[in-house]
């Protein structure tokens, strides 16, 4: 079941046929209020969900999903006319998993839902060894990343490109591949979501957000040494 909440009928119709000539079951909600009474009764495999709502803005709905136990892990890609940097990257680091500017096309729709759903169900971590290199540490078992001790918060996406580059040390990967691997998908002119998680990751990690190598024309790498 995917949930769309979406005040604009026009595009909460459309999207719910398409969902549904596309094998999925789907619900869609104008208001957060009827929203929240269908989370009650049954939690959807994902959510669409819309930022400039009545009642309640979608940050502070994805927020409170992020919230609770049982939705923590929800996928959810936010749907928005407002398509710069950063309410993209706004959206992100407040938990999204993808982000999707209005207007948008079917096929785009439906190819990113089956990419999150996909990684949803196989990006399951097993790997219960510390991944080190110089004062950043990775924890797979925990999904935690700590810098000289301390605690790192990333969004999902910064996670998982990080786990990426540190387990695959000195290769590099282009954007393309990144947007493969990470997000399932490879749409022309979306290599700049890369740039921009690739940015912030860096902030997060401060003193070592430089272990994340810059490879003019091609992508980007870890360094080299990695101190198990």
């Amino acid at each position: 079941m995917i949930y769309l909440l979406e005040d604009d009928s026009s595009i909460r119709n459309f999207v719910i046929y398409a969902l549904n000539n596309s094998g999925f079951d789907a619900s869609g909600f104008e208001y957060p209020s009827d929203f929240w009474k269908a989370m009650d009764k049954k939690i959807p495999e994902l959510l669409l969900l819309d930022i400039m709502l009545p009642e309640e803005d979608g940050l502070s709905i994805l927020k409170k999903i992020r919230s609770k136990p049982e939705t923590k892990k929800l996928p959810v890609i936010m749907l928005s006319a407002k398509s710069t940097e950063f309410d993209k990257v706004t959206g992100l680091d407040n938990g999204a998993d993808d982000y999707i500017s209005k207007p948008f096309g079917t096929m785009e729709l439906i190819s990113r839902i089956k990419a999150l759903l996909r990684r949803s169900e196989t990006n399951i971590l097993t790997d219960s060894d510390i991944l080190s290199l110089g004062a950043l540490c990775i924890s797979p078992s925990k999904h935690e990343v700590t810098v000289n001790g301390s605690k790192v918060t990333l969004t999902l996406k910064e996670y998982e490109i990080l786990l990426l580059l540190i387990k695959n040390k000195g290769m590099v990967f282009s954007r393309d591949a990144l947007l493969q691997k990470i997000w399932g998908y490879d749409f022309s002119g979306e290599s700049r979501t890369v740039d921009v998680h690739i940015r912030t990751l860096r902030l997060k990690l401060g003193c070592c957000g430089d272990l994340i190598k810059t490879i003019r024309g091609v992508g980007y790498k870890a360094g080299e040494e990695i101190i198990d």
